[in-house]
């Protein structure tokens, strides 16, 4: 086989090199040429590929064609309610699009492998039309089953191992004739990292490696419309590893977070070309494998301490879904010449805004104090509309005296003390009531942070 020949281009500036370097001598970024396949060249027109009859009828699809064909196109449910929801759809109909190609990233050990060989179960149990395939790059076929057989003990339902094939090989181009050859139903590449092509000279798990790998697999997935998922690695910085690229090759960036240590998983959308990206779906960790969370809010004020100083109830909203969490607090006397501001899933300039604003508009003296904050359950908290739950945290703290049984306090809190309006506010007050909730405190109970102090008499 005739090896093919590559090139090295400049990621910045775009660049090519004969061979790799250190630096790129057009643009001078360092550490940016990657190695690509150099396509064949022809010349003349005469050399030109012509459409024969038959192939332009292949490349031209009417509207009428596609309607004829939409069954094909019916998304497949995994039957994890929670896994679906992120993937998206219409009309109560969610799930895996035939032809999707999906990346599912995450930190090591978080769960990716898990959550998909659950997934990979259940479609086996619907018996699709083809087998399914789960490739093999970075575990044997023996440690893969070790894991299955330990999540169908939970389970205790009977299952058909015909319908789960497992591929050995690492070789991209195999595994695209495999694919070609047997027609799966859905195809798991377990990792993305781990697939090479002998095209290219680069270790596996390069940045030539990954995107031409990820290139040839998602073009074989659209030609056969044959569903796929890709395990990603991240960086240390939590990103996708590999080219940015990577993620436009992909219909659907999937990642799965949580710390390692607690119990909480949640599986986001970064991109989705067939449904919403401000989706999310909720897990917990048990002693088989990863468990749907269909009440969030329940779950996250399962232990929530009541009445204690330091301590406030607060809504988030995760997409279009309301979860109502705890907030804690601990604000002590500091023996620093410079004030600790510590934050576990809260971001320090928050904490840092917030304790400016009491200390101003609020007379609140926490200038000389220590700062600890934190979302119950690990939890990461992203939104504004936390922030009036935090201050009032703060203060209980400060003060020693606890906060009123059954309250919830919804708002953004602005530089000026006032409390201002969230988005969805009819969703989250509507899951507060429904958790029992009954004092509930927002932009239109009080005006300013000021006001509800001294209603509340903190």
């Amino acid at each position: 086989m005739v090896k093919a020949k590559t090139i090295y281009n400049c990621q910045s500036c775009g660049a090519s090199h004969p061979k790799w370097q250190g630096q790129c001598s057009q643009c001078g970024e360092w550490n940016t040429l990657v190695e690509e396949v150099l396509a064949p060249t022809t010349r003349g027109v005469a050399n030109r590929k012509a459409f024969s009859e038959a192939q332009l009828k292949d490349r031209l699809v009417s509207w009428s064609q596609v309607k004829a064909k939409q069954g094909d196109g019916e998304r497949i449910s995994t039957q994890i309610e929670e896994f679906d929801r992120v993937l998206g759809g219409v009309g109560g109909k969610t799930g895996i699009v035939p032809g999707a190609v999906m990346l599912l990233g995450g930190e090591p050990g978080i769960g990716k492998s898990t959550l998909l060989t659950q997934v990979v179960l259940n479609l086996v149990r619907q018996e699709l039309s083809g087998p399914i395939f789960y490739v093999c790059g970075e575990e044997s076929p023996q440690q893969i089953d070790l894991r299955i057989n330990r999540i169908l003990i939970k389970e205790n339902k009977k299952i058909s191992k015909k319908n789960l094939t497992f591929i050995t090989t690492v070789d991209v181009d195999e595994l695209v004739e495999i694919v070609k050859t047997q027609q799966p139903s859905l195809v798991v590449v377990d990792s993305i990292q781990a697939m090479t092509t002998s095209d290219l000279t680069g270790a596996p798990g390069s940045v030539g490696q990954v995107r031409e790998a990820a290139d040839r697999l998602a073009k074989v997935a659209k030609r056969l419309h044959i569903p796929m998922f890709l395990i990603g690695h991240v960086t240390k910085d939590g990103a996708i590893a590999g080219p940015k690229t990577l993620e436009h090759i992909v219909d659907a960036v999937l990642e799965l977070s949580g710390e390692r240590t607690g119990e909480l998983r949640l599986l986001r959308t970064l991109k989705n070309r067939f449904g919403a990206t401000d989706e999310v779906g909720v897990f917990r960790v048990d002693e088989v494998g990863l468990a749907q969370v269909n009440n969030p809010s329940e779950f996250f004020l399962e232990h929530a301490e009541t009445a204690v100083p330091g301590s406030a109830t607060t809504c988030v909203m995760e997409g279009t879904r309301p979860l109502l969490i705890e907030v804690q607090a601990l604000v002590v006397k500091s023996q620093l010449a410079m004030p600790r501001r510590v934050g576990r899933g809260i971001d320090l300039s928050r904490i840092q805004v917030l304790a400016a604003v009491l200390q101003k508009h609020c007379k609140q003296p926490l200038g000389s104090f220590d700062i600890f904050l934190s979302a119950a359950g690990g939890y990461k908290v992203t939104e504004p509309g936390v922030d009036l739950g935090l201050a009032m945290a703060l203060v209980s703290s400060l003060k020693n005296k606890p906060l009123p049984q059954g309250s919830i306090f919804i708002g953004e809190v602005g530089l000026l003390g006032e409390i201002r309006q969230v988005s969805y506010l009819d969703r989250r007050l509507k899951e507060a009531k429904r958790l029992g909730f009954n004092q509930i405190y927002f932009k239109q109970t009080h005006r300013s942070v000021r006001e509800l102090l001294g209603e509340l008499k903190i």
